[in-house]
């Protein structure tokens, strides 16, 4: 499938590491994902409530979860968001095998609507272009209008509506 992306680069993003305190007075960073993530992460993805898992992931049990946790983390982009010792958020950029890389992104129900997925985001993409990155892209289902107005606002387009899910592409 060839994938259309914007003819302008998007806007400069911040890179990790990324210190604030979020909407909810917690303090949070947001660094480049490191083998010793890899512990608090799966603890994250076991307890991500059933109800925000979109499009099938994250799976739902720690077998699955840790074999899916190989597949995306190996040659991928990836960020952490953490809260003390707690990994509380994540995103990843996975090439694609086009030269591109898909973008998903996940943040503990407990720790939403604090702009934690807003920096995630921002931070992934900063480290993502420094490392050389240039194409990304993304499906989100429809009626997700929370996350929908994120990537807009950090300057994905929307690129395909054929289906309930919308495509949406960045030049970094």
């Amino acid at each position: 499938m060839t994938r259309i992306y914007p003819d302008d680069r998007a806007g400069e993003f911040d890179r990790p590491p990324i210190e604030f305190t979020d909407g909810h007075d917690r303090d949070i960073e947001i660094t480049v994902y490191a083998d010793d993530d890899r512990a608090a992460l799966t603890e994250m993805y076991v307890s991500f409530d059933p109800a925000d898992r979109a499009q099938g992931i994250p799976p739902t049990e720690r077998g699955a979860i840790e074999g899916w946790l190989d597949t995306i983390l190996d040659g991928s982009y990836n960020v952490v968001a953490s809260h003390g010792e707690e990994c509380v958020g994540h995103a990843t950029l996975v090439p694609d095998g086009e030269n591109a890389h898909e973008l998903a992104i996940f943040v503990l129900d407990t720790h939403q609507q604090a702009g934690i997925g807003s920096r995630l985001l921002t931070g992934l993409l900063g480290h993502a272009r420094a490392e050389g990155a240039e194409h990304v892209w993304l499906t989100v289902e429809r009626w997700n209008t929370p996350a929908v107005a994120l990537y807009r606002k950090v300057g994905f387009e929307t690129t395909d509506t054929e289906s309930f899910e919308m495509e949406m592409a960045l030049r970094l």
